[in-house]
């Protein structure tokens, strides 16, 4: 059995001869089903062929119901050359339509470079053993059970270029981190990583961000703009904070995952979207769900991989280790000779909670390293970072008000979330609305 397949189906007789021959100049191996024959897309197929000389009607009508699962390259070839035919065809899902014998040459290119494109991505796999899966995780420090056991599920996805991954955990947990290991690990580094938070943008500029929009689309859109969706072509496109997607963007959302298709705001042409898609989160999801603000079939098609990173806390002494990876590149960073950890500092680090976790423990140990003598790591400017009382805002007001103790702490908690809404809203077990409105009220009296 060859390394690569091409699967023909077979709508017509006509150009029998030509799959033989191209399967063999390709060295390939060649299935030829019949229209109404099920067939399974596996990882070594680098091309769907529907073979319709003169039944381009029929495979008009096979490509509307099979392009989605396709898993591969489909290519429409028939006898017809009119332009109506392809963009048809086109419309459909096909990738590309060649009309035969005058496009043989085009046909044959463009399936060769479909199976080079499958004969490398199974190199890589092959290259993949389990030794070199655990190395693509080297920069997530850490030797807890719990981080390990994290880890697992992460190394087997590796190779599953398609299989849409969710991944749960606090705020400075290195979500983006593993979502990046993710993508260089498996099939479709070398192609882009895109990375999007969510929250970042208003909905209305969100939308265009990730799925472009055509000229004139809206007030300032003086010319066209390709989403994150089609930069992403071909590998890795991050959701961070999906649990913030506004409602009308969770249905968009939902079809593109079901159909492999996006458009752009205002435009008519549907365009493949060939990525994997990872989305993060620190909120409870099954939360959000059944409070109404995040859809359910959009959940449920997110989470058929989830992935949760421990926070800091429960990771035992990977605080300590982390510390030390980020003093080497932090002090290297700055031109500093690199302080060893004392015994007391050691301490200081398991002691403290790190409710911002990994972003944190950067932090602290960056602001440290500056101020501390050079060569040494004061404990004394650590323990200035970590005495766990919010920065800025001081302790909570007492005796005060009510509303006064309320706004306080909500100010508090979002200090100890670095600055993370979503993060401080969860934790209060309020709504993002009800934190507004308490950063917003009047700050107690000095």
């Amino acid at each position: 059995m060859k390394e690569v397949t091409i699967i023909v189906v077979r709508l017509s007789d006509a150009f029998t001869e030509v799959w033989t021959e191209l399967a063999g100049e390709l060295r390939v191996d060649l299935r030829v089903p019949a229209a109404d024959d099920a067939f399974t897309v596996g990882p070594e197929v680098a091309a769907v062929i529907i073979a319709a000389g003169g039944a381009e009607r029929e495979a008009l009508e096979w490509t509307e119901s099979h392009a989605q699962d396709a898993g591969a390259p489909l290519l429409a070839v028939g006898a017809d050359t009119g332009h109506r035919i392809a963009a048809q065809l086109v419309g459909a899902g096909a990738s590309d339509y060649f009309a035969l014998p005058q496009d043989i040459e085009v046909l044959t290119n463009t399936v060769k470079a479909a199976v080079e494109y499958r004969k490398a991505a199974r190199r890589r796999e092959a290259r993949l053993s389990e030794e070199s899966k655990s190395e693509v995780f080297d920069e997530i420090v850490g030797e807890s059970t719990a981080l390990k056991e994290a880890l697992v599920p992460a190394t087997r996805v590796l190779p599953h270029s398609d299989a849409t991954v969710l991944i749960i955990g606090e705020t400075g947990t290195g979500k983006e981190l593993l979502a990046r290991a993710i993508h260089e690990g498996g099939p479709r580094r070398g192609a882009p990583f895109v990375a999007v938070n969510c929250t970042a943008l208003p909905a209305q500029l969100l939308e265009s961000e990730l799925f472009g929009h055509e000229k004139g689309a809206f007030t300032d859109a003086r010319a066209a703009k390709p989403g994150l969706f089609e930069i992403a072509a071909g590998g890795t496109l991050m959701l961070d904070e999906i649990g913030d997607l506004a409602p009308e963007l969770q249905a968009k959302l939902l079809r593109i995952l079901e159909d492999k298709q996006v458009r752009r705001v205002g435009g008519t042409t549907w365009r493949k979207a060939d990525v994997r898609i990872i989305a993060a989160t620190n909120e409870d999801l099954e939360r959000a769900v059944r409070i109404g603000k995040f859809r359910q079939d959009l959940y449920f098609r997110l989470s058929v991989i989830t992935l949760s990173l421990p926070p800091l806390r429960e990771r035992d002494s990977d605080s300590v280790l982390i510390a030390e990876v980020l003093l080497e590149r932090l002090a290297n960073q700055y031109g500093l000779p690199v302080p060893q950890l004392s015994d007391d500092v050691r301490r200081a680090l398991l002691a403290y909670h790190w409710p911002g976790n990994v972003r944190e423990l950067k932090n602290s140990v960056e602001r440290s390293l500056l101020l501390s003598q050079p060569g040494e790591l004061s404990v004394k400017e650590l323990a200035n970072r970590t005495s766990g009382v919010p920065a800025g805002n001081g302790p909570i007001p007492f005796p005060a008000s009510l509303q006064d103790i309320t706004a306080a702490a909500a100010r508090a908690t979002l200090d100890l979330c670095q600055g993370n809404r979503s993060e401080a809203s969860r934790r209060l077990e309020i709504s993002r609305a009800r934190l507004v409105r308490l950063l917003n009220s009047h700050r107690p009296a000095e």
